[in-house]
Parts: C-alpha cells; sequence; structure tokens
C-alpha cells in the first residue's frame, strides 16, 4: 500500500512524513523535492498475540509514504511529479490550520476548505488535460472504425470529463464497475481516495476531536471516498522523540488517547477499506493487510499465490479468543476455532493457519 503526501508549501508535509516513518532527515535531504520510506502500522492486537508464540520474528503492517513536495501552481504538469503520484493508492493533503508568522501561509490566510478545493482543482485539471487527449485519440480511432470496446470507453471518458468540468473531483463519482475498470489504467489522480490531515496549532490539542465542527469542515468530511484527521505536527514532533513512558505523560497533558501517527494510519485503512489478519506460530508473528470483504483463499494469495492455488481449508479464530485460551490447542478444545472453506469472508482481527496442498 502506497499513498502519495501533498499539499501546499509550508504546511507541514515533510513533518508528516517524518513523524509517519520515523526517519531522520539532514538538512540536505530535507530540502529534496521527494521522499519516501515506510510507516510500520501499530496493532496492539498483535503485540498481546507475540508473547504467546515467543516467535523468532514479529512484522507488522506497512505503508508506504511518498512525500512529493509543494504543491504550487502548474506543479502537475512536471512529469516527475505526476510518475510518483500516479502509482499510489491514496493521498493525504495536509491542510495547514496553525499560525506561524515566521512561516506565512502561502495564501496569507489560514482556510482549510479554501485550500483542500485549491488542491483539487489542480488535480482535476490535469486529469481533464489527460483525459480530453485521450477522447480525441478515440475520436479519431472511431471514425475509421466502430468498435464496442472503444465506444465505452468513450462513453466512460465523456462521463468524467462533464464531472471534471463542473468541479467534481473523479472520486466523488458514481461509476459502474465496468466504467471502474476501464479507468484504472489511466491513474487519474482526483480519483484517488483522499485523505485530509488537517495540521493544527498546539493550542488546539485539547480540541482534537471538535475540529470538525469548529472549523466547519463537515462538508468536507461528508464527500465519498474522503476522510479528515486532525492532527498537530509541532506536538507529534515531540512525540516522536520521546519513550514510550515519556509519550504517554504529554499525551495524557494534552488529553491525548493516543498519538496522531496511530490516527492518520487508522484513518488510511478505513479509507481504502483495508483490515488485518494474523498469522501466529514460532518462526513468525505477523499482521496481513487485505480489502475488507475478502474471501479466505484470496487471504491466503496475501501471503503467497501458491497458497492461494492450494487452498484446502482455513484454521481461523479470532485473535482475543486466542488471547484468553493461551494457545491454538486450548483454543480448539474450547470450540473457538474453526474450521473454514474458501468463501469465508476474512474479519478484521482473524487468527488465520493455511490448510493447503503442495
Amino acid at each position: 500500500m502506497k499513498t502519495g503526501i501533498i499539499g501546499l508549501p509550508q504546511v507541514g508535509k515533510t513533518s508528516l512524513f517524518k513523524i509517519l516513518t520515523r526517519i531522520r532527515l539532514d538538512a540536505k535531504a530535507a530540502h529534496a523535492a521527494t521522499h519516501i520510506g515506510v510507516a510500520t502500522v501499530p496493532d496492539k492486537r498483535l503485540d498481546q498475540l507475540v508473547p504467546l508464540h515467543n516467535p523468532k520474528k514479529v512484522t507488522h503492517a506497512a505503508v508506504e509514504y511518498v512525500d512529493v513536495g509543494g504543491l504550487v501552481k502548474d506543479r502537475t504538469k512536471d512529469s516527475a511529479f505526476l510518475t510518483e503520484l500516479r502509482q499510489v493508492d491514496c493521498l493525504a493533503h495536509v491542510v495547514r490550520l496553525f499560525d506561524d508568522p515566521a512561516r506565512p501561509h502561502p495564501v496569507g490566510s489560514l482556510n482549510a476548505a479554501r485550500d483542500a478545493d485549491g488542491v483539487d482543482i489542480e488535480l482535476m485539471l490535469n486529469d481533464l488535460d489527460q483525459l480530453s487527449r485521450r477522447l480525441e485519440r478515440l475520436e479519431k480511432d472511431l471514425k475509421k472504425k466502430k468498435e464496442l470496446q472503444l465506444e465505452r470507453e468513450e462513453a466512460a471518458l465523456l462521463k468524467c470529463k462533464a464531472a471534471l468540468e463542473s468541479e467534481t473531483p473523479l472520486r466523488q463519482l458514481e461509476l459502474t464497475p465496468e466504467d471502474n475498470k476501464i479507468l484504472t489504467g489511466f491513474m487519474f489522480l482526483s480519483r484517488k481516495p483522499m485523505l485530509y490531515v488537517i495540521n493544527l496549532g498546539d493550542a488546539e490539542v485539547g480540541e482534537i476531536h471538535n475540529v470538525v465542527e469548529k472549523h466547519n469542515l463537515a462538508a468536507l468530511a461528508a464527500k465519498p471516498n474522503t476522510r479528515v484527521v486532525p492532527f498537530c505536527g509541532k506536538v507529534e514532533a515531540e512525540l516522536a522523540e520521546l519513550s514510550d513512558e515519556e509519550a504517554a505523560e504529554l499525551m495524557s497533558g494534552y488529553g491525548l488517547a493516543e498519538p496522531g501517527r496511530d490516527r492518520v494510519l487508522r484513518a488510511t485503512y478505513e479509507l481504502l477499506g483495508l483490515i488485518s489478519f494474523f498469522t501466529c506460530g514460532e518462526p513468525e508473528v505477523r499482521a496481513w493487510t487485505i480489502e475488507r470483504g475478502s474471501n479466505a483463499q484470496r487471504a491466503a494469495g496475501a501471503i503467497h499465490t501458491d497458497l492461494e492455488r492450494g487452498f484446502i481449508k482455513a484454521e481461523v479464530v479470532r485473535w482475543d479468543r486466542l488471547l484468553e485460551a493461551g494457545s491454538l490447542a486450548r483454543a480448539k478444545e474450547q470450540g473457538h476455532v474453526k474450521l473454514e472453506g474458501k468463501e469465508y469472508i476474512v474479519q478484521d482481527g482473524d487468527v488465520i493457519l493455511f490448510r493447503h496442498s503442495g
């Protein structure tokens, strides 16, 4: 899973990147146009399962982040910038709501809704340009020969063109499964799910749960394929430098139940419709990421294609039931382990042992 961090200059994009990935950037690296790193997804369920197995290795789920630098006018015409962004699964747009006279807001005032719309316009203009060029080619091809597949592609693109011309990002457009299949190869920027990371001043940390109401962001949060998550870069940067005990004390002082990085990572999973299941044993205790609604056979494929092809059955137990029982053998004795077929829909927090041939 890959997420692109975007936003206007001076909004805290690289700070968010460093907090999420725990990467330390020297002065020269910090000013680079692009940063790439991986964030480990915290999961207390996985942590609690580790002592039951004493594994040689523990592997959490991970999210790759790409920080592409400040989005200024016409930046979306930069081919290197586009190449990075087109490859991501979703976008994290850092929106500034902190005041800092030493770093003036590039537009001159703080307005989250305006900044969100402004960046979306840039993404949509790029999509419209790409889409219009493809429509021109389709029109020429269809004049030479009528082909059903090309006609379907043209219809899907015309639907997108109408949305973009009315300033509606493609992520908000209702599309048929066939339309979605046609559009996948285009990797349109405004079609990618959007996480708005609202970067607050430290004075607002105690009101972090009222940010949507306080700053009139309900309309933004209600948009399809969109999430809004509040974040205070300054406080989170402090937390990242502390031990777990010191961080817990500081969070308590601010009235925070969890670090902002956890909220951002959880919101990313929710936005993309992702869940985690676990495999546990002496060699490794590991979290695996799959789409919500995936069946057991497809989940096996997340581990290895051979498991998916040779799938026979899955032994499934809820993580908390396994924890209560103390071992898989005892969980079986207590009737908590179920033998499921390939069509079983995997639930968030399942612990699974796959039986397979070959």
